[in-house]
C-alpha cells in the first residue's frame, strides 16, 4: 500500500515513523492552546518526547495489527498535523474512524482537506475499506467543512460522545461510503 502523498505547498502525508516522536512533541508544544478545545485531556508527560515515543510505539503496533493507519503531515523535519484511521474493523463492516488535526500556522490553506481526500483514497484502494466515520464537536465548523468537501454526510448527534477538554461533549457524526 502506497501511503505517501505530496500535498499543497510541499506538505507530505506519510506513515508515522518511530523517529517522529521528537517532532510530534515539538508540534504539540507549539499547538497546545490551539488544540486544547478539541482534544482529550492527557497526562502532562504525553506531550513530551518520551511520551510521544510511547504513543508512536502504540500506534505502530496497531498498524502491524491492522487496526490503525497512523499518518503525519510533514514539512521538512517538522510535523504540522496528523490524520489517523483507527478502530479498523474487517469482515462484513470494513469500517474505520478518521481523526485529524493541523497546526495553527498552516490552518486554512486547504492542506487538511487535501490530506483527508488522500486518506480516503488509501482507505478505499489500499485497505479495501467501505465506510469511514468521523465525529466533530458541533461548534467545530472548520473540521465540518473539511468533511463536507470530502463527501462526508452527517448522520446524527451523539450525546456525551467523547470526553474532550475535560468534559463529556456531544459530537456531530459523519460518514463517507467509499465507492469502488
Amino acid at each position: 500500500m502506497e501511503a505517501e502523498r505530496t500535498l499543497a505547498g510541499g506538505t507530505v502525508l506519510r506513515l508515522l515513523r518511530a523517529e517522529d516522536a521528537g517532532p510530534l512533541a515539538d508540534a504539540y508544544s507549539l499547538n497546545g492552546a490551539h488544540l486544547a478545545p478539541w482534544e482529550p485531556q492527557r497526562p502532562e508527560g504525553h506531550y513530551t518526547e518520551e511520551g510521544q515515543k510511547h504513543a508512536v510505539a502504540h500506534s505502530l503496533g496497531e498498524l502491524v495489527r491492522g487496526t490503525e493507519l497512523p499518518l503525519v503531515l510533514a514539512q521538512g523535519e517538522s510535523i504540522v498535523g496528523k490524520a489517523t484511521l483507527t478502530s479498523i474493523v474487517r469482515g462484513a463492516f470494513q469500517n474505520a474512524h478518521l481523526g485529524y488535526w493541523i497546526a495553527e500556522r498552516v490552518q486554512g490553506r486547504g492542506i487538511m482537506t487535501e490530506a483527508v481526500a488522500a486518506v480516503l483514497e488509501i482507505a478505499r484502494d489500499g485497505l479495501g475499506l467501505h465506510r469511514i466515520e468521523a465525529a466533530t464537536l458541533p461548534r467545530n465548523m472548520p473540521s465540518q467543512r473539511v468533511l463536507a468537501k470530502n463527501g462526508f454526510e452527517p448522520y446524527g448527534l451523539a450525546k456525551a460522545y467523547l470526553r474532550i477538554a475535560g468534559e463529556w461533549q456531544d459530537h456531530r457524526m459523519y460518514q463517507r461510503i467509499l465507492e469502488p
